[in-house]
């Protein structure tokens, strides 16, 4: 088997219009399906996708960060100081304020408006 790559993750909402919407403002993202129905796939330019799914349950309240399981996305920009200024305007819940490694990797970790563990990163190298 060989596998491209991911093509896209799904967060799961109560409200996916809001958040939907809320990613496209503040990541600039295209909107490239509407169902109608509330399911939503937003574009980065790299063409990798979030879909918005309605949520069938209510929320359990927040996510623990260090818990078992999917817990966060990483989220890269060519811009780390600006991007991090603009979701502080938004108001994001910080979890971890932006720091920069010995290795000079920047990492800054918040909380989207659905309160979802986020990663925003910035590699002077990438892994791969």
């Amino acid at each position: 088997m060989k596998l491209k790559g991911i093509e896209h993750l799904a967060i799961i909402s109560e409200d996916t219009k809001r958040l939907s919407d809320w990613y496209k403002r503040v990541f600039e993202l295209e909107c490239v399906y509407d169902n109608g129905k509330g399911t939503y796939f937003l574009a980065f330019p790299d063409k990798s996708m979030i879909e918005f799914i309605p949520a069938t349950h209510p929320s359990q309240g927040k996510p623990e960060e260090k818990l078992a399981g999917v817990r966060h996305v990483a989220f890269a920009t060519t811009d780390f100081a600006a991007t991090v200024e603009q979701l502080k305007s938004e108001g994001v819940e910080v979890i971890h304020d932006a720091t920069t490694s010995d290795k000079g990797i920047s990492t800054f970790f918040f909380r989207d408006i659905d309160g979802n563990v986020m990663h925003l990163i910035d590699r002077p190298t990438p892994l791969v």
